[in-house]
Protein backbone atom coordinates (compact mmCIF):
# COMPACT_ATOMS: atom_id res chain seq x y z
CA UNK A 1 0.00 0.00 0.00
CA UNK A 2 1.71 3.39 -1.08
CA UNK A 3 2.60 5.71 1.70
CA UNK A 4 0.91 9.17 1.24
CA UNK A 5 4.32 10.82 0.92
CA UNK A 6 4.73 8.05 -1.86
CA UNK A 7 1.01 9.44 -3.30
CA UNK A 8 2.27 13.39 -3.20
CA UNK A 9 5.90 12.38 -4.74
CA UNK A 10 4.45 10.21 -7.74
CA UNK A 11 1.73 12.76 -8.20
CA UNK A 12 4.43 16.04 -8.38
CA UNK A 13 6.97 13.39 -10.08
CA UNK A 14 9.72 15.57 -8.28
CA UNK A 15 11.11 11.80 -7.12
CA UNK A 16 11.29 10.93 -10.68
CA UNK A 17 12.67 13.70 -12.43
CA UNK A 18 15.50 14.09 -9.70
CA UNK A 19 16.37 10.42 -9.66
CA UNK A 20 16.22 10.48 -13.91
CA UNK A 21 18.37 13.51 -13.78
CA UNK A 22 20.74 12.08 -10.73
CA UNK A 23 21.74 8.69 -13.31
CA UNK A 24 21.72 10.24 -16.25
CA UNK A 25 24.38 12.62 -14.96
CA UNK A 26 28.16 12.12 -15.20
CA UNK A 27 29.18 10.64 -12.75
CA UNK A 28 25.90 9.14 -12.00
CA UNK A 29 24.12 10.62 -8.42
CA UNK A 30 21.06 10.32 -6.22
CA UNK A 31 19.98 12.56 -3.66
CA UNK A 32 20.48 11.48 0.03
CA UNK A 33 17.68 13.37 1.15
CA UNK A 34 15.43 10.56 -0.57
CA UNK A 35 16.66 8.19 1.81
CA UNK A 36 14.42 8.67 4.33
CA UNK A 37 11.18 6.84 3.47
CA UNK A 38 9.70 4.31 6.32
CA UNK A 39 12.26 1.74 6.27
CA UNK A 40 15.28 4.25 5.77
CA UNK A 41 14.39 6.01 8.70
CA UNK A 42 14.28 2.98 10.68
CA UNK A 43 17.64 2.07 9.64
CA UNK A 44 19.21 5.14 10.28
CA UNK A 45 17.70 4.94 13.65
CA UNK A 46 19.92 1.82 13.74
CA UNK A 47 23.05 3.50 12.43
CA UNK A 48 22.76 6.39 14.80
CA UNK A 49 22.65 3.13 17.76
CA UNK A 50 25.98 1.64 16.14
CA UNK A 51 29.48 1.64 18.54
CA UNK A 52 31.37 3.63 15.18
CA UNK A 53 28.61 6.67 14.97
CA UNK A 54 29.71 8.90 16.98
CA UNK A 55 27.84 11.97 16.17
CA UNK A 56 24.64 11.27 17.88
CA UNK A 57 26.37 10.37 21.31
CA UNK A 58 28.50 13.53 20.73
CA UNK A 59 25.37 15.63 20.75
CA UNK A 60 23.29 13.74 22.48
CA UNK A 61 25.58 14.33 25.44
CA UNK A 62 25.47 18.08 24.87
CA UNK A 63 22.02 18.12 25.01
CA UNK A 64 21.88 16.02 27.94
CA UNK A 65 24.43 17.59 30.40
CA UNK A 66 24.33 21.33 28.93
CA UNK A 67 20.55 22.06 28.33
CA UNK A 68 20.35 24.53 30.53
CA UNK A 69 22.93 26.77 28.80
CA UNK A 70 21.79 25.62 25.53
CA UNK A 71 17.85 27.20 27.05
CA UNK A 72 19.42 30.70 27.65
CA UNK A 73 21.22 31.21 24.59
CA UNK A 74 17.92 30.22 22.88
CA UNK A 75 15.80 32.08 24.92
CA UNK A 76 17.63 35.02 23.82
CA UNK A 77 15.18 37.38 25.96
CA UNK A 78 12.10 36.46 23.65
CA UNK A 79 8.88 36.22 25.19
CA UNK A 80 7.10 34.27 23.06
CA UNK A 81 8.87 32.38 19.72
CA UNK A 82 9.10 29.34 17.52
CA UNK A 83 11.71 26.41 17.76
CA UNK A 84 11.71 24.93 14.79
CA UNK A 85 13.96 21.96 13.68
CA UNK A 86 14.64 21.26 10.18
CA UNK A 87 15.28 17.38 9.70
CA UNK A 88 13.70 16.39 13.17
CA UNK A 89 13.83 12.68 13.02
CA UNK A 90 12.98 11.40 16.20
CA UNK A 91 13.36 14.42 18.33
CA UNK A 92 15.43 12.38 20.85
CA UNK A 93 17.92 14.91 21.29
CA UNK A 94 16.05 18.21 21.13
CA UNK A 95 13.24 16.90 23.47
CA UNK A 96 16.48 17.33 25.93
CA UNK A 97 15.82 21.69 25.38
CA UNK A 98 11.97 21.02 25.01
CA UNK A 99 11.33 19.22 28.61
CA UNK A 100 13.52 22.20 30.33
CA UNK A 101 11.75 25.17 28.53
CA UNK A 102 8.35 23.59 29.04
CA UNK A 103 9.84 23.12 32.86
CA UNK A 104 10.66 26.76 33.02
CA UNK A 105 7.60 28.02 31.60
CA UNK A 106 9.14 29.52 28.21
CA UNK A 107 5.88 30.77 26.03
CA UNK A 108 6.89 28.43 22.40
CA UNK A 109 5.94 26.70 19.80
CA UNK A 110 7.32 24.12 18.55
CA UNK A 111 7.27 23.04 14.48
CA UNK A 112 9.51 20.24 13.76
CA UNK A 113 9.93 19.92 9.31
CA UNK A 114 10.58 16.28 8.14
CA UNK A 115 10.31 15.80 4.31
CA UNK A 116 8.83 12.49 5.59
CA UNK A 117 5.84 12.18 6.54
CA UNK A 118 6.43 9.08 8.70
CA UNK A 119 8.64 10.93 10.84
CA UNK A 120 5.86 13.89 11.39
CA UNK A 121 3.32 11.77 11.86
CA UNK A 122 5.44 10.06 15.16
CA UNK A 123 6.42 13.25 16.55
CA UNK A 124 2.41 14.50 16.54
CA UNK A 125 1.42 11.15 18.03
CA UNK A 126 3.93 10.66 20.33
CA UNK A 127 5.41 14.16 21.91
CA UNK A 128 2.76 15.80 23.32
CA UNK A 129 1.89 12.74 25.65
CA UNK A 130 5.57 12.63 26.37
CA UNK A 131 5.93 16.78 26.94
CA UNK A 132 2.36 17.16 28.53
CA UNK A 133 1.76 21.20 27.33
CA UNK A 134 3.86 21.29 24.31
CA UNK A 135 2.42 23.33 21.45
CA UNK A 136 3.45 21.13 18.57
CA UNK A 137 2.84 21.72 15.01
CA UNK A 138 4.41 19.06 12.20
CA UNK A 139 5.19 20.86 8.75
CA UNK A 140 6.10 17.97 6.28
CA UNK A 141 7.96 19.33 3.00
CA UNK A 142 11.83 20.44 2.19
CA UNK A 143 13.47 22.66 4.77
CA UNK A 144 12.73 26.27 2.89
CA UNK A 145 9.09 25.82 1.53
CA UNK A 146 8.08 25.30 5.24
CA UNK A 147 10.23 27.99 6.67
CA UNK A 148 8.02 30.19 4.44
CA UNK A 149 5.19 28.48 5.49
CA UNK A 150 6.00 29.22 9.65
CA UNK A 151 6.80 32.73 8.29
CA UNK A 152 3.45 32.73 7.31
CA UNK A 153 1.85 31.15 10.66
CA UNK A 154 3.39 33.65 12.85
CA UNK A 155 5.53 36.48 13.19
CA UNK A 156 6.98 35.47 16.42
CA UNK A 157 10.75 35.55 16.70
CA UNK A 158 12.34 32.22 15.45
CA UNK A 159 15.09 29.57 16.53
CA UNK A 160 16.12 27.58 14.11
CA UNK A 161 17.80 24.08 14.64
CA UNK A 162 19.77 21.77 12.44
CA UNK A 163 21.19 19.09 14.77
CA UNK A 164 22.90 15.79 13.58
CA UNK A 165 25.54 17.32 11.55
CA UNK A 166 22.64 17.70 8.88
CA UNK A 167 24.73 20.44 7.38
CA UNK A 168 27.39 18.26 6.71
CA UNK A 169 25.51 16.54 4.04
CA UNK A 170 26.26 19.34 1.73
CA UNK A 171 29.61 20.05 -0.03
CA UNK A 172 30.87 23.11 1.73
CA UNK A 173 29.94 25.74 -1.57
CA UNK A 174 26.36 24.41 -1.07
CA UNK A 175 26.43 24.41 2.71
CA UNK A 176 27.39 28.39 2.38
CA UNK A 177 24.65 28.79 0.33
CA UNK A 178 22.16 26.81 2.23
CA UNK A 179 23.33 29.06 5.56
CA UNK A 180 22.75 32.50 3.16
CA UNK A 181 19.49 31.32 1.93
CA UNK A 182 18.45 30.69 6.18
CA UNK A 183 19.39 33.77 6.89
CA UNK A 184 16.89 35.40 4.20
CA UNK A 185 14.55 33.68 5.98
CA UNK A 186 14.85 34.65 9.62
CA UNK A 187 14.49 38.45 10.86
CA UNK A 188 17.73 40.14 12.81
CA UNK A 189 17.93 38.96 16.11
CA UNK A 190 16.69 35.18 15.32
CA UNK A 191 18.37 32.57 16.03
CA UNK A 192 20.30 29.46 14.15
CA UNK A 193 21.85 26.18 16.31
CA UNK A 194 23.68 24.10 13.82
CA UNK A 195 25.54 21.09 14.69
CA UNK A 196 28.69 20.88 13.02
CA UNK A 197 30.93 17.59 13.44
CA UNK A 198 34.50 18.82 13.59
CA UNK A 199 37.90 17.00 11.80
CA UNK A 200 39.50 14.56 13.70
CA UNK A 201 41.35 11.61 13.69
CA UNK A 202 40.85 9.96 10.22
CA UNK A 203 40.01 6.50 10.78
CA UNK A 204 37.43 7.31 13.51
CA UNK A 205 35.18 9.13 10.96
CA UNK A 206 35.45 6.65 8.14
CA UNK A 207 34.81 3.97 10.65
CA UNK A 208 31.39 5.41 11.46
CA UNK A 209 30.34 5.71 7.66
CA UNK A 210 31.59 2.26 7.20
CA UNK A 211 29.95 0.56 9.89
CA UNK A 212 31.34 -3.31 10.91
CA UNK A 213 27.52 -4.77 10.68
CA UNK A 214 26.44 -3.48 7.11
CA UNK A 215 23.92 -1.18 8.47
CA UNK A 216 25.02 1.93 6.21
CA UNK A 217 25.44 -0.20 3.37
CA UNK A 218 22.17 -1.63 3.82
CA UNK A 219 21.11 2.44 5.06
CA UNK A 220 22.46 3.19 0.53
CA UNK A 221 21.04 0.06 -0.55
CA UNK A 222 17.47 0.78 0.88
CA UNK A 223 17.30 4.26 -1.41
CA UNK A 224 17.39 1.64 -4.35
CA UNK A 225 14.89 -0.52 -3.17
CA UNK A 226 12.62 2.70 -2.62
CA UNK A 227 13.05 3.67 -6.17
CA UNK A 228 12.40 0.06 -7.48
CA UNK A 229 8.81 -0.09 -5.26
CA UNK A 230 7.96 3.88 -6.04
CA UNK A 231 9.20 4.52 -9.49
CA UNK A 232 8.65 1.17 -10.91
CA UNK A 233 12.44 0.56 -11.60
CA UNK A 234 14.56 -3.23 -11.54
CA UNK A 235 18.04 -2.05 -9.61
CA UNK A 236 19.14 -5.70 -8.43
CA UNK A 237 20.23 -4.85 -5.13
CA UNK A 238 22.97 -7.72 -4.99
CA UNK A 239 24.83 -6.08 -8.27
CA UNK A 240 25.73 -3.07 -5.99
CA UNK A 241 27.99 -2.84 -3.13
CA UNK A 242 29.08 0.56 -0.39
CA UNK A 243 32.00 2.18 -0.85
CA UNK A 244 33.03 4.88 1.77
CA UNK A 245 36.48 7.17 1.93
CA UNK A 246 37.68 10.09 3.63
CA UNK A 247 40.08 12.78 2.79
CA UNK A 248 41.23 14.42 5.99
CA UNK A 249 42.93 17.34 4.12
CA UNK A 250 39.37 18.45 2.75
CA UNK A 251 37.05 17.01 5.83
CA UNK A 252 35.06 15.15 3.32
CA UNK A 253 33.74 11.93 3.77
CA UNK A 254 31.67 10.26 1.16
CA UNK A 255 29.69 7.18 0.61
CA UNK A 256 29.17 5.34 -2.76
CA UNK A 257 27.45 2.40 -4.30
CA UNK A 258 29.30 0.46 -6.80
CA UNK A 259 28.30 -1.56 -10.02
CA UNK A 260 29.69 -4.97 -9.27
CA UNK A 261 29.04 -5.99 -12.80
CA UNK A 262 28.11 -4.10 -16.36
CA UNK A 263 24.41 -3.57 -16.18
CA UNK A 264 21.12 -2.00 -17.31
CA UNK A 265 18.61 -0.75 -14.92
CA UNK A 266 14.98 0.43 -16.30
CA UNK A 267 13.32 2.89 -14.91
CA UNK A 268 9.59 3.20 -16.44
CA UNK A 269 8.63 2.14 -19.76
CA UNK A 270 11.27 4.49 -21.76
CA UNK A 271 14.34 5.14 -20.27
CA UNK A 272 17.66 2.63 -19.84
CA UNK A 273 20.27 3.36 -17.89
CA UNK A 274 23.87 1.52 -18.49
CA UNK A 275 26.20 0.91 -15.79
CA UNK A 276 29.78 0.23 -16.15
CA UNK A 277 31.28 -2.53 -13.91
CA UNK A 278 32.60 -0.55 -10.93
CA UNK A 279 30.91 2.39 -11.67
CA UNK A 280 29.91 4.06 -9.06
CA UNK A 281 26.72 5.92 -7.84
CA UNK A 282 27.54 9.22 -5.45
CA UNK A 283 25.45 8.87 -2.60
CA UNK A 284 26.28 11.13 0.40
CA UNK A 285 28.71 13.66 1.49
CA UNK A 286 29.73 13.93 5.28
CA UNK A 287 30.88 17.27 5.18
CA UNK A 288 34.00 17.77 8.31
CA UNK A 289 34.84 21.40 9.62
CA UNK A 290 37.67 23.46 11.91
CA UNK A 291 35.70 25.46 14.04
CA UNK A 292 36.87 28.99 12.56
CA UNK A 293 35.61 27.38 9.38
CA UNK A 294 32.29 27.70 11.36
CA UNK A 295 32.82 31.14 12.62
CA UNK A 296 33.84 31.99 8.58
CA UNK A 297 30.20 30.52 7.57
CA UNK A 298 28.15 31.95 9.95
CA UNK A 299 30.03 35.64 8.98
CA UNK A 300 29.58 34.82 5.35
CA UNK A 301 26.10 34.37 5.79
CA UNK A 302 25.13 37.10 7.41
CA UNK A 303 24.69 35.94 11.36
CA UNK A 304 27.31 36.77 14.19
CA UNK A 305 28.42 33.38 15.87
CA UNK A 306 27.25 34.09 19.69
CA UNK A 307 27.96 30.59 21.23
CA UNK A 308 29.53 27.44 21.00
CA UNK A 309 28.31 23.85 22.75
CA UNK A 310 31.18 20.73 22.50
CA UNK A 311 31.12 17.41 23.63
CA UNK A 312 33.75 16.39 26.51
CA UNK A 313 35.94 14.77 23.62
CA UNK A 314 35.36 18.23 21.54
CA UNK A 315 34.49 15.94 18.55
CA UNK A 316 31.73 18.00 17.77
CA UNK A 317 29.91 21.48 17.90
CA UNK A 318 26.65 23.20 18.27
CA UNK A 319 26.99 26.56 17.31
CA UNK A 320 24.78 29.19 18.37
CA UNK A 321 24.53 32.17 15.69
CA UNK A 322 22.26 35.46 15.65
CA UNK A 323 20.78 36.84 12.37
CA UNK A 324 22.52 40.38 12.30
Amino acid sequence: MPTQLTAEINQSSTFLQDVLAGLTSSPKKLQSKYFYDAAGDILFQEIMNCPEYYLTNCEMEIFSEQTAGLAEVVLNGFREFDLIELGAGDATKSTHLLRHLLEIKADFTYLPIDISSHVIEELEQTLPAKLPGLKLQGLNGDYFDMLKEARVMSDRPKVVLLMGSNIGNMPVKEAYMFCAALRQQLSPGDLALIGFDLKKNPKTILAAYDDAAGITKNFNLNLLKRINNELNVNFKLNQFDHYATYDPESGSCKSYLISLVKQEVQIGESELIQFEENEFIDMEISQKYTLQQTDDMALNAGFEPVKHFFDSKNWFVDVVWKAV
